[in-house]
């Protein structure tokens, strides 16, 4: 698989249209239309409804970042409150429908402000109490739980059970990347593993959504401390199975994933959903005044964009993948728009170290192409769910949901 696409780079198209990896909106502005195609794609999965993403959309100045946050908290707070009226009127499923576009919405609407703008954590107490509400309406309802941490810190997260799991389920540790989230993983991964009998805990670790607005928690190369703690926590359970518990990351997840199971040997799959041999590889072409470089000195906690490429050092597969012992699975967009490079050293190193270790590139033709299937994620949730099914030895002809 070769390189074949960037966002680095404005298209020489400045018109809206379709690319191989998706939807391209605004291709004078790559970044946010990167965003706008991900907001879409998770439409499939009731993260919004099409026609509320091109009416924002159609809305936004896409040179203001201002505007793209004042136009999606309009349709975020639209659907929070329809929700909350549904409810009122004992319109439960509608309700349930309207708070899970509304938590869609919102991870849209700050996903740009800087991390010290009060209205970034403001927007992410809305977007949590819209999909806490969507959570407690799940048959059985979700666990809003704490994982003890360090030093009295803690990692927020969800506990979600299966309603066809059985009494004790097998188990995935979810997470997302650099600016992905725990409630953003229901469009991701967690509906799917749920359907196929697998509890989902899907957590906010270090760097990551709540754990990083609330409690300044940055983020950390050594992902098995984390990861650790939640199979600690799991372990406690009388309702999970502790010799099935797999972990997946998604983007930068796919390495704080990855690094965590060279280390944790508990772990009995790991899933790379977007896979990141060397983190300080992707930073190469990344000019400093790209829109995403102001996130990552948030998230990595350092002053400035050097500081931030020389921190991603100690983020690599090198010298430790060779410690992964269970099956390791790369799904990982043929299309990527971020590339594909990272994806083969993954896989390479893997195979080198004798791991069984699977890569699955989608393709354009199948669409999900884009990085970690913005553009389609139900295919990419197909794909690692299905696997993960078979590893667990799951019947799923004898499921029902």
């Amino acid at each position: 698989m070769e390189e074949q696409a960037s966002i680095h780079h404005a298209d020489g198209d400045t018109t809206p249209h379709y690319e191989p990896y998706g939807w391209h909106h605004w291709p004078a502005h790559p970044w946010m239309s990167y965003q706008f195609r991900r907001a879409l794609g998770e439409t499939q999965e009731g993260g919004g409804a099409v026609s509320e993403v091109f009416q924002t959309g159609s809305r936004i100045d896409p040179g203001d970042l201002d505007s793209w946050h004042a136009e999606w908290l309009i349709t975020a707070e639209r659907a929070h409150e329809r929700g909350d009226a549904a409810f009122a009127a004992g319109h439960a499923q509608t309700a349930r429908n309207c708070w899970l576009r509304a938590t869609n919405y919102y991870r849209s609407a700050e996903f740009w402000l800087e991390g010290t703008d009060p209205r970034r954590l403001a927007t992410f107490d809305r977007l949590e109490e819209a999909s806490q509400k969507f959570m407690k309406q799940l048959t059985p309802p979700a666990e809003i739980v704490r994982i003890p941490y360090e030093d009295g810190a803690h990692l927020d997260a969800y506990f979600l059970r299966s309603p066809v799991g059985g009494a004790r389920q097998p188990v995935l540790i979810a997470m997302g990347g650099l600016d992905s989230f725990k409630d953003e993983l229901w469009y991701i991964v967690a509906r799917g593993a749920l359907q196929r009998g697998i509890a989902v805990l899907a957590i906010d670790g270090p760097g990551q959504g709540g754990t990083l607005r609330r409690q300044g928690i940055v983020n950390r190369y050594d992902t098995v401390v984390p990861v650790g703690r939640c199979i600690d926590w799991l372990e406690a359970r009388d309702d999970i199975d502790p010799a099935r518990i797999a972990v997946s990351g998604t983007s930068l997840g796919g390495y704080y994933a990855a690094r965590a199971a060279c280390r944790e040997h508990r772990l009995a799959a790991c899933i790379s959903h977007g896979a990141v041999w060397n983190m300080a590889e992707l930073w190469e072409h990344l000019d400093e005044n790209a829109p995403i470089v102001r996130h990552l000195t948030w998230v990595f906690g350092c002053p400035d964009f050097e500081a931030v490429k020389e921190k991603s050092k100690q983020f690599t597969l090198d010298g430790v993948i060779g410690e992964m012992q269970c099956p390791y699975l790369i799904v990982h967009g043929g299309y990527d728009v971020l590339g594909v490079e990272q994806a083969t050293k993954a896989h390479d190193g893997a195979a080198r170290a004798g791991i069984d270790a699977t890569l699955r590139f989608v393709t354009e033709e199948e669409t999900g192409a884009d990085h970690c299937q913005h553009d389609n994620p139900t295919i990419g949730q197909e794909l690692m769910c299905d696997w993960l099914a078979d590893r667990f030895g799951i019947d799923q002809s004898a499921l029902s949901v």
